[in-house]
């Protein structure tokens, strides 16, 4: 009998290509995430020392269809990978909406989310956290950027014992706290009640932020996130792989984005490289007829946020020099996907996601190359891979296979 095929999602998260039919009613017009580094980086504009330099230089994306899905066909031969495009149906530009409707469950729904105002937060979901985990109050109370606020209230969280609590645009409660001053474990006790309390008002994620570091200048988050989000509305292509038998795993915070639901194995690491590595590893445990699913965050967290377009062009150089080792890692008859869940544009205005379309690339031993056009709906790439898995379909999505 002839194995069953495995599947493997990677979401290179942001990575968007620009072109939402929708971006107008986001305040994106115009937004390219990809287009913007591969311009920045002609012009000159991308280049740091002892980082990279020069035009944008992915050969192995290149070959498996990313300008092209990005319709910058002048830049590459014809893919030799499956490759197309798809623009998002949810309401929302975050990473639930994003990777839920990659998996085959879109969001029609409006996230709560916390107005840009000082303070941000209301008052009385600022008193039922106080009350519940008697913390000495808080520190922040708005919109920010994280690694900006840490430099500006790093050291007084330290000094009192306030955590930070700050928003985005997004449907987000974050809240920093040193990791040993505070306590790694209350700080996950006090998102757990976070959680609780955020959920009356829709809020899709609580984030926990831990830090290290004594001073404003060598504060540095760990690797110790951890996202306390609602479970998915749906059954996801996770849960039926999961129900059906399969093992699947969930690299990197791909377990704390569906709520720790369908997923058997997570496996955690600090840094896309070390999540390439943990992705690998996974293909290798992986059985006949197992999913593994993969986030790299760094994009986003690191690059796109903090708008760092050098940054986001060598990291997806970097990206580019581990295409080779996925494909090795595969057997014939297995599909992997790289995609995207959004955008976050380093050259747009502001530090928040972009309403973007996503790249589609499929490739595997055995795969067709093919140009499979612009989808509707990210649910398309879930329910490619649960007819590419023997799985039944779910209720969103057209399979491109």
């Amino acid at each position: 009998m002839r194995p069953l095929p495995r599947a493997v999602l990677i979401v290179l998260d942001s990575v968007g290509i620009g072109g939402a039919p929708d971006a107008a009613e986001f305040g994106d017009e115009g937004s390219d995430t990809l287009g913007s580094v591969i311009k920045a980086a002609r012009a000159g504009n991308a280049d740091r020392a002892g980082l990279r330099s020069g035009p944008l230089h992915l050969p192995h994306l290149a070959r498996i269809g990313l300008f092209h899905a990005a319709g910058h066909r002048y830049d590459a031969d014809e893919p030799e990978a499956l490759y197309g495009c798809a623009s998002e149906i949810s309401r929302g530009k975050d990473t639930p909406s994003g990777h839920w409707e990659i998996a085959g469950v879109p969001v029609p729904f409006e996230w709560g989310t916390f107005p840009d105002t000082e303070p941000s937060l209301p008052r009385s979901l600022v008193r039922q956290i106080m009350d519940d985990t008697h913390i000495p109050g808080i520190l922040g109370d708005k919109r920010a950027s994280g690694t900006e606020i840490l430099i500006e209230l790093g050291e007084e969280s330290v000094r009192t014992g306030k955590p930070i609590l700050y928003t985005s645009s997004d449907s987000v409660l974050q809240i920093a706290a040193h990791e040993d001053h505070f306590g790694l474990a209350r700080l996950m006790g006090l998102c757990e009640v976070a959680r609780k309390h955020c959920n009356p008002l829709n809020i899709a994620r609580v984030i926990a932020r831990p830090f290290r570091g004594e001073h404003a200048a060598d504060l540095k988050r760990t690797a110790n996130r951890r996202d306390f989000s609602v479970p998915p509305p749906g059954e996801t292509v996770l849960d039926t792989a999961r129900a059906a038998g399969r093992t699947v795993f969930g690299i990197g915070k791909i377990a704390d984005i569906f709520a720790h639901r369908g997923v058997d194995v997570s496996l955690k690491a600090d840094g896309n490289m070390a999540l390439v590595d943990a992705t690998l590893e996974a293909i290798g445990r992986a059985d006949d007829g197992d999913l593994v699913v993969s986030n790299l965050v760094d994009f986003d967290m690191v690059y796109g946020h903090r708008r760092d377009i050098a940054g986001y062009a060598a990291a997806l150089e970097a990206f580019d020099r581990r295409v080779p080792e996925i494909e090795s890692a595969l057997r014939w008859g297995d599909l992997c996907i790289v995609t995207a869940d959004h955008g976050c544009d380093p050259a747009f205005r502001g530090t928040d996601h972009t309403r973007e379309r996503v790249p589609i690339l499929g490739f595997g031993p055995g795969i067709e190359p093919r140009d499979i056009g612009t989808r509707e709906t990210f649910a398309d790439i879930g329910a490619s891979i649960a007819a590419h898995l023997g799985l039944k379909a779910g209720r969103y999505g057209t399979s491109f296979l």
